[in-house]
């Protein structure tokens, strides 16, 4: 955990374990979260959490979830209008022969899939990053990336267009899977202004252990990549079961 207060949870999403429900019925973050309030302020009855944003299965890093309905509603605006700051660190098939860029592209989904389209239609949104090589090795490039927009899998699509997918996608050209079925993409950091205070806040997401990347900072106290390696604990701690049981 990154953060707490009475509206809001910073907390670390390990690669592999699901921000919140879908077919699969596998345990989430969410189902986590809920448990552990419930367990650490005594509460009986439903745990209102909000999402004012999400974090794909196979990534890592910094995700914020709100604790009440009016700081739900007020991150969710601070998302949408662009006040909100996220930087990722990725580690990109090929090398990047460029030191830093900026990309603007319209993108469409379609179900699980994001593409870039020449020009705008009635269903595509602009996307828009910036990017910062930090290192070239080994055929690989290991990138800074600073949000201007959140759509769904930006940073996957705009990376592969650029001949470079992150390590691991298969999805969108990555030549082979990694061990746990992660992606080489870390939400690094979050900066928000607090939703009732209106104080700046900023999350950090440290190195985790695994990442495919030697970087200094990185220690034993550093988180585990994958969720298969955090599973264990975290479900004996919370009285959990996966896949967790719900109700029809």
């Amino acid at each position: 955990m990154f953060y707490e207060d009475n509206h809001l949870l910073a907390l670390y999403k390990p690669a592999g374990l699901l921000v919140q429900g879908d077919i699969s019925r596998d345990v989430t973050l969410i189902d986590i979260a809920k448990q552990w309030i419930k367990q650490r302020y005594h509460k009986p009855g439903d745990v209102y959490l909000g999402l004012p944003h999400r974090l794909d299965r196979p990534v890592a890093g910094v995700i914020l979830i709100c604790r009440t309905s009016k700081a739900a509603g007020r991150m969710t605006q601070q998302f949408r209008t662009g006040r909100v700051k996220k930087q990722y660190m990725a580690v990109l098939e090929g090398e990047l022969h460029q030191d830093a860029g900026a990309l603007t592209h319209h993108l469409e989904r379609r179900r699980n899939t994001s593409r870039i389209v020449d020009e705008p239609t009635e269903t595509s949104q602009e996307a828009r990053l910036s990017f910062r090589v930090l290192e070239i090795r080994s055929g690989k490039s290991f990138v800074e990336v600073d949000l201007g927009t959140g759509r769904h899998h930006q940073i996957r699509v705009q990376m592969a267009q650029l001949g470079c997918p992150v390590l691991g996608d298969l999805r969108y050209g990555a030549s082979k899977p990694l061990p746990r079925r992660q992606l080489a993409l870390l939400a690094r950091s979050l900066s928000i202004f607090h939703p009732t205070l209106d104080h700046p806040l900023t999350f950090h997401c440290p190195f985790p252990q695994g990442w495919p990347w030697d970087v200094p900072e990185r220690d034993a106290s550093s988180p585990p990549w994958s969720w298969e390696a955090l599973e264990p604990a975290v479900m004996a701690a919370s009285g959990l079961h996966c896949p967790l049981k719900k109700e029809s």
